[in-house]
């Protein structure tokens, strides 16, 4: 079990299941990403921060970056979704855009393959 797993368990019900969706659909986008905690939240890297996630009350915040955030604003727009300079909240009512944070993620990962 890694950290990321040990914070996800320490979470119930819907919490717990969109962490575990969203961890795995990272894993599976990135499988070189290594995985922390970092400033209490699981965060992923890849040549520095990739993306980060946390559990709040009444959704799963995810950390992506402002450039993550931009480059998909409009359709969070679209769909509801509140956001913010550098993070989207998806709440626990609704599933995981799993799209959309494909293409968050994948963004992410072209600029920090870029770095190398």
């Amino acid at each position: 079990m890694t950290v990321m797993d040990d914070y996800i368990a320490r979470h119930e019900g819907a919490k717990a299941g969109l962490m575990r969706e969203l961890a795995d659909l990272v894993r599976a986008l990135v499988p070189d990403a290594g995985e922390k905690i970092s400033y209490g939240m699981p965060t992923f890297t890849l040549n520095g921060y990739l993306v980060a996630f946390g559990a709040f009350a009444k959704h799963i915040g995810l950390y992506p970056g402002s450039e993550g955030v931009a480059v998909v604003a409009d359709e969070l727009d679209r769909l509801g979704l509140k956001h913010a300079k550098g993070t989207v909240q998806f709440p626990l009512d609704h599933p995981l855009p799993r799209d959309l944070v494909t293409r968050i993620v994948e963004f992410r990962v072209t600029q920090q393959r870029a770095k190398r």
